[in-house]
């Protein structure tokens, strides 16, 4: 052969080799495999053949999303402007994965049109995609990329929910004026004020929170007005706005509220408690101690035992007639300890003959906690024992078993009732499943260290007291918990396995108030099976100081939805929980759910450092309950390697998120991200702005909205 015809045979050779190696892909395209697909159009995408543009389009509507993912790369790197819409149709994809494949892709393409398609999308989809189209614009040499999608999306909320207000059907229209407030713009508050006193009680509702949402001071004075209204839906409405807008000057008109004993009472204490405190605010604080219901009454004497307590003339004055000791009784116990000047005055109503005054003196006494008082409650404590002594005499003198009967344990499935002549092995058989399911359930249960909880069982055939009747005991035993009387460690102990529920809450609460030895006796209620109790127990235990809480926090492990009661409790006493609490906190975070938040928010509570990587993990959790309060409690503790961690949901789609997320970030000060806070300083929500660092509207006043 001649030398010369060599290279002609060798590209001869190349070309049938690679036709050959096109005609595979081309057939891979119809494989049933997903992932064989998908390299196929890889492969085609590298080869650059513009022929392939038509398959690259077909490949786009594939029912797996692997494969619309490689079509919707290899038609970017076409950059052929007639691909806009089919990738904008990708940029809706369900699959996130597609979502920003397409964003990218429309990056490479590069005009006017695939530009819209970004910005427009960017409001629609969620974290992730809205987080690769900015990075696509940036990309595409858009300037301050992410700031004009952020304005793109506010404008069209903002159209969007104006449009709704004025012309969408009734529920379009309570959305629109929720939203709209939300904005927290000027022009949102003008808008929303004229329908406070909408026909629609549905309608001025919700005009009424979107006024709360926007914070506007000139809102005060037509929302405080609407407390004179009828409609309950409308009243809270305004009392939540109110607590919003924490401006005192409506603290008469919720006063009046507060002692009028409704349902929206307690709503409107918690409201005057939240003001920023004032003269005005103790003086209605008083007033409700004095006047309100006894419940609400408790609370605000609570709250002022913190600002020094009440004038104590008028109380000394209610106590000394019969006809209104009640309310002077109550208002001591809510004061506590600074009403002590009052002892003198109460402990005569110790022996009255009036059960209810007596109960309320009892109480009052035992908020104050002097002890001089124990003599005269150890003596009603023997003469109500000894009156409830024959009621609760046994019929029965002998244990009953400790053990149910068979068919009666309620924690175990009845045995299957056999039908005369009828061969049915099917009850048998789902008795069986049950039992092995549970039998599995209560192995998962040792293994975690988490106590099983037991049903009690009934130590009396009958109990001929009625539940009303103990009342007065359950009272005596918290009281002499409180006051620490001599030997109560004995007395309480012996009431914790009652037959009532009732002394056994009593029990409980009065050893929580003991110290560090009533608390290793108490804690062990947190796992029995009434919610009552738990919930009653871990509000006293936390609230009785460093042992309490310390017991609530080596219980978590062994508790199971009940830690909720636990944690909200801690919450709830506003300390902070000791360095050794750290690691049990982390444990919930990681197993999620609602328990999670709490945990999160006590630890940033904390500033545990050691909890950063835990805290940074739970944010890999998409769908987490708990991500607001995560955000945040890394903003309080500081540490500035979650920085980027936290700057991650800036893109979020939900504004309480994206709210969080700045806050913190503001918190680590970390100036990598300041482009991205500074973006959000155009949010379209009032409460991310704000947290972007952007400075919040002219402050108006209540008497400006009056007018």
């Amino acid at each position: 052969m001649r030398t010369g015809a060599r290279p002609l045979i060798l590209a001869l050779a190349l070309l049938l080799g690679c036709n050959g190696s096109r005609d595979q892909l081309l057939a891979d395209l119809q494989s049933p495999r997903p992932e064989v697909r998908a390299l196929a159009v890889k492969k085609l995408a590298g080869q650059g053949n513009p022929d392939d543009l038509v398959l690259f389009t077909r490949a786009a509507k594939d029912f797996a999303a692997i494969v619309r993912a490689e079509a919707a790369v290899a038609l970017g790197e076409s950059q052929d402007a007639r691909v806009v819409d089919l990738l904008g149709e990708l940029l809706e994809d369900p699959d996130e994965e597609v979502q920003g494949r397409a964003a990218m892709a429309l990056s490479k393409v590069n005009n006017e049109k695939a530009k819209a398609y970004l910005t427009l999308q960017y409001g629609r989809r969620g974290r992730a995609t809205r987080q690769v189209i900015v990075q696509a614009l940036k990309n595409a040499n858009v300037p301050g990329a992410m700031a004009e999608v952020v304005a793109a999306e506010a404008r069209a909320q903002w159209d969007r929910n104006q449009l709704a207000l004025t012309e969408g059907a009734l529920p379009e229209r309570v959305g629109a004026a929720e939203e709209l407030g939300k904005s927290g713009r000027p022009d949102a508050v003008n808008r929303l004020l004229p329908l406070v006193r909408d026909s629609q009680v549905i309608l001025a509702a919700a005009a009424v929170r979107g006024l709360g949402d926007a914070g506007d001071k000139r809102a005060v004075g037509p929302i405080a007005l609407l407390l004179e209204e009828n409609f309950p839906e409308l009243r809270e409405s305004a009392i939540h706005a109110l607590m919003k807008l924490q401006d005192p000057v409506a603290t008469q008109r919720l006063q009046l509220v507060a002692v009028e004993k409704s349902a929206v009472s307690p709503l409107a204490i918690d409201a005057i408690v939240s003001f920023p405190r004032t003269p005005q605010t103790d003086a209605a604080l008083c007033a409700i101690v004095l006047e309100g219901a006894p419940a609400e009454a408790l609370v605000a004497g609570r709250s002022m035992r913190a600002r020094g307590g009440c004038p104590l003339d008028a109380i000394g004055e209610r106590l000394a007639r019969p006809a209104t000791a009640a309310s002077g009784l109550q208002a001591v116990a809510g004061l506590g300890p600074t009403a002590q000047p009052l002892l003198g005055k109460v402990t005569p109503w110790l022996s009255h003959a009036d059960t209810t005054l007596r109960l309320l003196a009892v109480e009052a006494v035992a908020e104050i906690g002097d002890a001089s008082a124990i003599p005269a409650v150890q003596k009603l404590y023997e003469q109500e024992v000894k009156g409830l002594e024959a009621l609760r005499a046994d019929w029965v003198p002998q244990a009953l078993e400790p053990k149910f009967g068979v068919g009666f344990d309620p924690s175990t499935t009845p045995p299957p009732t056999a039908m005369p002549g009828v061969k049915d092995d099917r009850p048998a058989r789902h008795a069986d499943l049950l039992g092995r399911v549970k039998a599995l359930n209560a192995a998962r249960v040792l293994e975690s260290g988490r106590e099983v909880v037991q049903h009690r069982v009934p130590t009396e055939l009958y109990d001929d007291v009625a539940p009303e009747r103990l009342v007065p005991l359950a009272t005596l035993l918290k009281a002499l918990g409180a006051l620490k009387a001599p030997d109560v460690l004995k007395l309480l102990t012996g009431y914790t396995q009652d037959s009532s529920s009732a002394l056994r809450v009593a029990a409980l609460v009065g050893l929580a108030k003991l110290g560090p030895e009533g608390v290793a006796v108490a804690k062990a209620g947190l796992v029995e099976p009434e919610r009552d109790l738990q919930k009653a127990l871990a509000q006293a235990l936390a609230e009785s100081g460093e042992a309490g809480q310390a017991a609530l926090i080596e219980m978590l492990s062994k508790m199971g939805s009940e830690k909720l009661l636990a944690l909200d409790a801690l919450t709830r006493a506003g300390g902070v929980p000791g360095a050794a609490a750290s690691e049990p906190l982390q444990a919930v975070v990681r197993e999620g759910g609602p328990e999670a938040a709490l945990a999160a928010a006590l630890l940033g509570r904390m500033q545990a450092k050691d909890a950063v990587p835990t805290l940074v993990k739970a944010l890999d959790e998409p769908n987490s309950v708990a991500r607001r309060d995560v955000l945040l409690a890394l903003g309080s503790i500081g540490d500035a390697l979650a920085a980027d961690a936290v700057a991650r949901d800036l893109f979020h789609d939900l504004p309480e998120i994206r709210a969080a997320a700045a806050s913190s970030l503001k918190k680590l000060g970390s100036a990598a991200h300041a482009d991205q806070l500074e973006a959000l300083k155009g949010d379209y929500f009032r409460t991310v702005r704000e947290a972007a660092g952007a400075a919040p509207a002219p402050e108006s006043t209540a008497s400006e909205g009056a007018r």
